[in-house]
């Protein structure tokens, strides 16, 4: 296998596993806080954000392989994970 082909093979797996965690990181982050601001106990909400968290890693594991272009899907996650957990974080600060 060619060192191009290595490499793009490697963006891809490190992308469906890191990148993956990382974006399900900003959802849950961003998820827990919204469920408590709408008036979910925090329980509630961690518990359904943990189980929706493993549909989302999944669909965004195997959306890496598939994507035409390994940039945008690490651009995507990192990106993506980046400003929901900003956002998680503004909000969780304003609620208490």
């Amino acid at each position: 296998m060619s060192s191009k082909k290595t490499a793009q093979v490697l963006a891809r797996v490190t992308a469906s596993l890191i990148g993956s965690y990382a974006l399900v990181w900003g959802f849950v982050s961003l998820g827990i806080p919204l469920g408590v601001a709408s008036g979910m106990p925090y329980a509630d909400s961690q518990k359904l954000l943990s189980i929706l968290a493993f549909l989302v890693f999944v669909a965004c594991f195997c959306w890496a392989f598939t994507a035409s272009s390994a940039l945008r899907v690490w651009l995507c996650y990192l990106g993506g994970g980046s400003l929901m957990t900003l956002a998680g974080w503004l909000l969780a600060k304003n609620l208490g």
